[in-house]
């Protein structure tokens, strides 16, 4: 005997002629439906025998979870995130836990005391213990992930750091860059890896010559960009032109040029990585990889509501495609 396939929110919709978001409405009880439009919706559900999820069950929320918050950057993610719980009639509630590789061991008691509809997390990977507790208790999840490689079974939205790498440093190499330099992010995190291999692949198919002490890697923040590149900038054989690993780095690439004497983009050229909106501000705007942080922010939380429904998801990984943008912080060699 076979059994007939589970009938998800997203059918109902569909065959009521509504979205999802205002099937959802209707679940939640909110009040922005009309009263003719609620009854036929009420109808739909009872006749496919839909049972609401209790409020002992879950409350009204989707749960980010961030190990830091960076103003400029986190805010893209945020922003996508908040944009399809707000359609599904969702509140978006912000913790700030752990590290870059995973959130804080405490974290999961918390969490399933909140008892959200699903959580969406900006970490490499999530451990086992806490993936197994939140399947138990029936909360979805899924990785907002520029940094890492989490685990084949876990949902998670990417993007192409490698090609990110390419194209950053093709385009120096095309202004007629030689000496070329990449400041990276940690060595731990697969997207830093990812975008300095892309470096690499770059720089060895046009044979130019790859100093080793010409890769550094970083931590993402002003900071590191600025202490690298200082130490870059005051050999004899500078480097004409820096591939940052983010925004954030560029900036402090940018601090260390000024400070050496150095004009960006005339004596250095510069690309960064991220596409910040503080990137537009810059004074020359800055050259750089646009990472589509918003969009991933967005597709992460309709993975989340889809496995909230009952819905499967297809491909657990997905990585979304990079582009160059090309500003004023680039030119050719003086």
């Amino acid at each position: 005997m076979t059994t007939a396939p589970r009938v998800t929110l997203a059918d109902i919709a569909a065959e009521a002629g509504v979205s999802v978001a205002t099937m959802s409405k209707v679940l939640n009880g909110r009040t922005d439906v009309a009263p003719a439009t609620r009854a036929r919706l009420e109808e739909h559900l009872k006749r496919h025998g839909y049972h609401r999820r209790t409020p002992a069950q879950r409350t009204e929320t989707l749960e980010l979870v961030f190990h830091e918050l960076e103003a400029s950057w986190s805010m893209e993610v945020i922003e996508g995130v908040e944009e399809v719980a707000h359609a599904a009639g969702l509140s978006v509630v912000l913790t700030v836990s752990g590290d870059r590789h995973a959130p804080s061991s405490d974290w999961i008691d918390g969490v399933l005391r909140r008892r959200p509809v699903g959580v969406v997390l900006v970490f490499s990977d999530l451990p086992r213990a806490h993936r197994e507790k939140l399947r138990s208790r029936g909360v979805p999840f899924a990785i907002v992930d520029p940094a890492g490689d989490p685990a084949p079974d876990v949902p998670s939205v990417g993007s192409a750091n490698w090609s990110g790498g390419l194209m950053a440093t093709r385009h120096l190499i095309d202004l007629g860059h030689r000496r070329i330099a990449a400041i990276t992010g940690p060595e731990d995190m697969m997207c830093s890896l990812a975008r300095v291999d892309g470096y690499r692949s770059a720089m060895s198919a046009a044979n130019l010559p790859i100093d080793p002490a010409w890769i550094r890697f970083g931590d993402f923040h002003p900071g590191g960009g600025e202490r690298h590149a200082r130490d870059l900038l005051a050999g004899p054989d500078r480097p004409t032109a820096v591939f940052a690993g983010s925004d954030l780095q560029a900036l402090g690439v940018i601090a260390a040029a000024t400070a050496a004497g150095l004009s960006v983009p005339h004596d250095l050229s510069v690309v960064g990585y991220d596409d910040i909106a503080l990137a537009r501000w810059l004074s020359p705007q800055l050259t750089t990889v646009h990472q589509p942080l918003r969009r991933m922010g967005e597709e992460a939380a309709r993975i989340v509501l889809r496995l909230a429904e009952g819905e499967t998801v297809d491909t657990l990984r997905m990585d979304l495609a990079t582009h160059l943008v090309v500003r004023g912080s680039t030119a050719p060699p003086a």
